[in-house]
């Protein structure tokens, strides 16, 4: 799982729902409000070096996504359908990348 701050996350959620990218997967957010989490294909913390953001290593046997959230105090920002599994990390790079220029652009404004 892929977890960034939510104000990055939420962009990068709708830069991947408007691009003609593939679908976004399910998608955490904490109790709090303060981080999403996105589902990423195992392996992916293995190379995943994106400032501002974290990769947690799992395992990947037995890969199944729980309609219930996996994690304690969260819940589904967009959950588990029939669609895509997983966030392909490398689309999300790009999402994530893209949602910081954004807000730092908005930060700058005048």
């Amino acid at each position: 799982m892929v977890t960034v701050p939510a104000r990055q996350g939420l962009e990068a959620v709708d830069i991947l729902r408007r691009a003609d990218a593939p679908a976004v997967g399910p998608v955490l957010h904490d109790g709090a409000c303060d981080t999403l989490g996105f589902l990423v294909p195992p392996g992916t913390a293995d190379g995943w070096d994106m400032p501002g953001s974290a990769c947690t290593q799992t395992s990947g046997r037995g890969l199944r996504i729980p309609a219930e959230p996996p994690v304690s105090g969260s819940g589904w920002l967009l959950p588990p359908d029939d669609g895509d599994p997983v966030t392909d990390p490398a689309v999300l790079r790009e999402a994530l990348g893209e949602a910081a220029r954004l807000i730092e652009a908005a930060d700058n404004r005048c």
